[in-house]
């Protein structure tokens, strides 16, 4: 005969609540997920001494290779990755913490080329992945200790957001549209700091979104027009960047940063 003591052991409820997975995958527990999401990217992020960012987003579905104007967008996504990486601080150079290190989505297309315009740089960059119902893979190219999955969207905005210095936005759809609209939200309300934000390719932007008819209807003030600028060159968002107040920490003359290429 048992004594009980197997069939106690084998129940649900003598599980150590921390390994115990239908316990800590449940409804009353999602609170916990919240935190938990927050806590791993910002222990992380604090061991590489990461102390701001430029979140850098576009679409996934652009190639190197692709149709039309994407071998331009992307070529220029990894040229400003690699720009504000040498520029910006990313690269410790004897200083004790790193800024405006790249902040990415985490996702192939503008994001990858900004990762990698970073790694061509010699420098660490972020990809904050989110998992989807078609699993979306990390590019080749973030820092692998900074590589980041996401269950919750909320969390992964909030990571996104809150050591932004600047966004930087290249031509994207809906993703592209929500990470746009939701930093623009937060420093139109006061919600955050307000913050450098550069569109990418202004024909594109101004044809997609028409922030003026918002303005002439009274849905925006005529002083949120100002939240946003517009670039049609990596080195262009970088001089905007830096005159509306970004402060660069360059690592070597612009003559010989950018000497021999792109590879």
């Amino acid at each position: 005969m048992s004594d009980g003591t197997t069939d106690n052991k084998a129940s649900k409820a003598y599980r150590l609540a921390a390994l115990d997975p239908d316990f800590l995958l449940g409804d009353s527990m999602r609170g916990v997920r919240f935190m938990l999401e927050y806590a791993k990217a910002e222990e992380e992020l604090r061991a590489w001494g990461v102390g701001s960012t430029i979140v850098v987003f576009g679409s996934a579905r652009v190639r190197e290779d692709g149709p039309g104007r994407q071998p331009f967008w992307y070529e220029q996504a990894r040229l400003f990755g690699r720009i504000a990486s040498q520029r910006g601080g990313a690269l410790l150079d004897g200083r004790p913490h790193r800024d405006n290190v790249i902040a990415t989505g985490g996702g192939e297309g503008i994001m990858g080329a900004a990762n990698r315009g970073a790694a061509d740089a010699g420098a660490p960059s972020i990809g904050f992945n989110i998992t989807l119902p078609r699993e979306q893979e990390p590019n080749p190219w973030t820092t692998p200790e900074l590589t980041f999955r996401f269950h919750y969207f909320a969390m992964r905005k909030m990571h996104l957001a809150m050591r932004a210095n600047a966004l930087v936005i290249f031509p994207g759809g809906f993703g592209t549209l929500d990470e746009l609209f939701e930093l623009l939200t937060l420093c139109q309300t006061g919600k955050a700091p307000r913050i450098p934000i550069v569109l990418f390719d202004e024909d594109y932007w101004r044809s997609v979104v028409n922030f003026r008819v918002l303005a002439e209807h009274g849905m925006i003030a005529e002083s949120d027009l100002s939240l946003i600028d517009f670039a049609d060159s990596a080195e262009a968002v970088w001089e905007k960047l830096v005159a509306t107040g970004l402060e660069g920490h360059p690592v070597a003359p612009p003559s010989q940063e950018l000497s021999g290429g792109l590879s």
